[in-house]
């Protein structure tokens, strides 16, 4: 039974795993060798902020809003727009697509408790 176990676990590489010495005689490990770095948290934390701000989009703007920040930045799958392709869809002017877009953010701001 154990080397039945050992056998599944055989194919197995740790990076700790020593696997040549330096020209100076000290070991040399294949974390060394592949340099990854762990990147997981991060990762995960961006995630977590994605989420969180396409929830308050559709929370605390308001449909106009909403839809022009989400034109704007490509949320929901979008294609990211200039302000001047949004104005020409919505039949508004650019400048005014601005004013809209900057009120969407600072109210997003504000949601996200002040943070920039």
């Amino acid at each position: 039974m154990y080397f039945r176990s050992r056998k599944k676990a055989q194919n197995e590489v740790s990076l700790s795993d020593s696997i040549d010495t330096d020209k100076d005689g000290n070991s040399l490990y294949l974390m060394d060798v592949v340099g990854v770095d762990d990147t997981m948290y991060a990762d995960l934390q961006d995630r977590e902020d994605c989420v969180r701000v396409r929830k308050l989009v559709s929370e605390v703007l308001t449909p106009r809003e909403e839809e022009i920040v989400s034109m704007r930045y490509g949320l929901g799958g979008r294609i990211p727009r200039t302000q001047r392709e949004i104005a020409a869809n919505l039949g508004i002017s650019r400048s005014y697509v601005s004013r809209i877009e900057k009120r969407a953010l600072e109210k997003l701001e504000d949601a996200l408790g002040g943070k920039r």
